[in-house]
């Protein structure tokens, strides 16, 4: 018993160390929200369930662009309405559609994948337009109120 509690203990000093780390790293957040419907199928996949077939989501997305600094001149992390353009050009490559026509290889479309799939898209335009922003891109999808996936990845 001893050892699952030292076990617990230093996962959990672990987790808040990184925590602290990271806020410390990079102090700096702003965000934006926009939202898409979706409809795509798992190809009747067993491990989905019900949601294996065809159905529809409208997820709402977070995007927070962290930084350890704030850009001279400016004081701010990004440009908001920027970052709101770019947020917004990125989902409409899906925004209305149906993903399995959208990603034909029979990719499994799930919230994690596409987290994933809107970063890059939002990291590739940070890249081309946005010269000034240094640091990570956070993408969150809320399928509910209940239920997110989110992923994180530098710029």
């Amino acid at each position: 018993m001893i050892s699952v509690l030292n076990v617990l203990l230093v996962a959990l000093l672990a987790f808040a160390s990184a925590s602290i780390a990271a806020a410390e790293r990079l102090p700096f957040t702003l965000g934006v929200r926009d939202s898409l419907m979706i409809a795509h199928s798992f190809h009747n996949h067993p491990s989905f369930g019900p949601a294996g077939g065809m159905h529809g989501a409208t997820y709402t997305c977070d995007v927070e662009f962290s930084s350890a600094n704030l850009v001279e001149g400016t004081n701010w992390v990004i440009d908001i309405g920027k970052a709101s353009d770019i947020l917004a050009d990125v989902l409409s490559r899906y925004n209305l559609k149906n993903l399995d026509e959208v990603f034909p290889g029979g990719e499994m479309t799930t919230t994690e994948f596409m987290c994933k799939t809107i970063h890059d898209g939002i990291a590739q335009r940070i890249r081309e337009d946005v010269g000034d922003f240094k640091g990570e891109i956070r993408v969150k999808l809320w399928e509910s109120h209940k239920a997110w996936a989110s992923f994180v990845g530098e710029v």
